[in-house]
C-alpha cells in the first residue's frame, strides 16, 4: 500500500513529487536539497553547510514518521563537485553510529536551485 508523507518541518517539494512515500515498510524520501523549510531559501554557501541542512531536512521527515537515522538502509548523494566529497562525508558520518547504510555518490553537472548537494534516502521500518 502506498502512503504519501508530508511534514511542514521539511521543505515543500519544488516540483510535482512528494517529500516521501511509504510502500509497505519501506519509506522513499525524495532527494533533499538545503532549503530552509520555513522560507524555502537555500541554506549555506559551502558543501559542509548545505549537507548539514540536507540532514536536518531528512531528519525532520524521519521524525514525522517516528523514525531515526538508524532506520536508513540506502542513500544516494549527488554532488556538483566530487572534490567536495570529503566535506560532505564528514557531515554524513556524524549521523550514524557504526552500522552505516549502503550508499552511492555521484558528481552531476547541476542540481535544483543551484544546490551543491542533494541526498535521496531509502528507509526500512521493519
Amino acid at each position: 500500500m502506498k502512503k504519501i508523507v508530508s511534514t511542514p518541518d521539511a521543505p515543500k517539494a519544488v516540483g510535482p513529487y512528494s517529500q516521501a512515500v511509504w510502500a509497505g515498510d519501506t519509506l522513499y524520501i525524495s532527494g533533499q536539497i538545503p532549503l530552509d523549510p520555513a522560507t524555502g531559501a537555500m541554506v549555506g554557501a559551502t558543501t559542509t553547510e548545505q549537507t548539514a541542512q540536507v540532514f536536518r531536512n531528512i531528519g525532520a521527515i524521519l521524525k514525522a514518521e517516528g523514525l531515526g537515522f538508524e532506520h536508513i538502509v540506502k542513500m544516494t548523494v549527488l554532488l556538483t563537485d566530487m572534490k567536495e566529497f570529503a566535506a560532505m562525508n564528514e557531515v554524513y558520518a556524524r549521523h550514524f553510529a557504526g552500522d552505516f547504510p549502503a550508499r552511492a555518490a555521484y558528481q552531476v553537472c547541476a542540481l535544483p536551485k543551484g544546490a551543491l548537494v542533494e541526498i535521496e534516502t531509502v528507509v526500512y521500518r521493519g
